[in-house]
């Protein structure tokens, strides 16, 4: 036997009730309904009770806006970490910090930026025919850092530089933490021409007076390299090396507002003896606190 239906079905009236108030609404629609043929009382019941509660959410409209908002905070985002592994093609130990980041972005993926920076007396200039690696941007880093030996690295610049026996312990420990900045980097490369034109967007849920560095590097290079075992390997491949920056060496001021969504836009003209799809720009904002956020293109 069919069941009796207890739902009314409200798409059988149309009730022009915008120009009339709250309780003029509630009478005219109770008459529109009153006067329909073959409905119940039960569902003339149930379609009052819809009318009541029209009522009440229309009602909803006398209270202010600022009564209506509620601010809620942007939560803090998760951090990538930037590792600055400062290294040289004389380092015979260097290598094995080169496989501990190998290690670390296997483990933690995009999480992890590394930056092989070549710097200091164990690095290489070029000249002739033997290809260094080595920049006068690397040595200024390394000798503001004052760096004593090599590898060592730098993890978000927060703490102290240390050695790769503890770069598993720092890296886990500046991921679990978060960070007020969102930040992402996006664009494209003309080969023709040889620039890469991109975009570096930002946005934060607290005011931050900090710096936006920019940076170039280059993996799948091939050049001599000391290894542990004392030899010397002029096939060694070397990836992330820091090649140059792009907005300084100590970057450009980044006043950053509560919820200013900031974009900024950059060229970059490669030069001729870089493998331009092997390049990747670097981009992370710091402060006096550290590395707050990082991206890679």
């Amino acid at each position: 036997m069919r069941s009796p239906s207890y739902f009314f079905n409200v798409s059988t009236f149309t009730l022009d009730l915008g120009r009339l108030t709250l309780q003029e609404r509630f009478r005219s629609a109770l008459c529109d309904a009153s006067r329909l043929k073959n409905v119940s009382t039960f569902q003339l019941f149930n379609f009052s009770t819809f009318i009541i509660a029209l009522a009440m959410m229309m009602s909803c409209n006398t209270i202010s806006e600022d009564e209506r908002l509620i601010y809620v905070k942007q939560p803090d985002a998760k951090r990538t970490v930037l590792i600055e592994d400062f290294t040289g093609q004389k380092c015979i130990n260097c290598p094995n910090a080169a496989d501990k980041i190998a290690q670390l972005k296997k483990d933690y993926g995009h999480n992890i930026i590394a930056v092989g920076i070549h710097s200091g007396p164990l690095a290489v200039y070029s000249r002739g025919k033997i290809l260094g690696l080595r920049t006068a941007e690397g040595d200024e880093y390394y000798n503001h850092w004052n760096i004593q030996e090599e590898p060592t690295g730098y993890i978000n610049r927060t703490g102290e530089i240390s050695t790769i026996d503890k770069w598993d312990k720092l890296v886990r420990e500046a991921i679990e933490q978060t960070t007020p900045v969102t930040m992402n980097i996006y664009g494209e490369v003309n080969e023709e021409t040889r620039e890469i034109h991109f975009f570096v967007r930002t946005l934060t849920n607290k005011t931050i007076d900090a710096k936006l560095q920019l940076w170039v590097t280059e993996s799948g290079i091939t050049a001599q390299q000391a290894m542990p075992d004392g030899s010397n390997n002029s096939d060694y491949v070397h990836n992330h090396v820091f090649r140059t920056s792009i907005n300084g060496t100590w970057g450009t001021d980044l006043k950053l507002q509560e919820y200013q969504d900031v974009t900024q836009e950059f060229t970059f003209q490669v030069p001729q003896e870089w493998v331009m799809n092997n390049l990747s720009i670097v981009a992370f904002i710091y402060d006096e606190t550290g590395v707050l956020q990082a991206c890679e293109m």
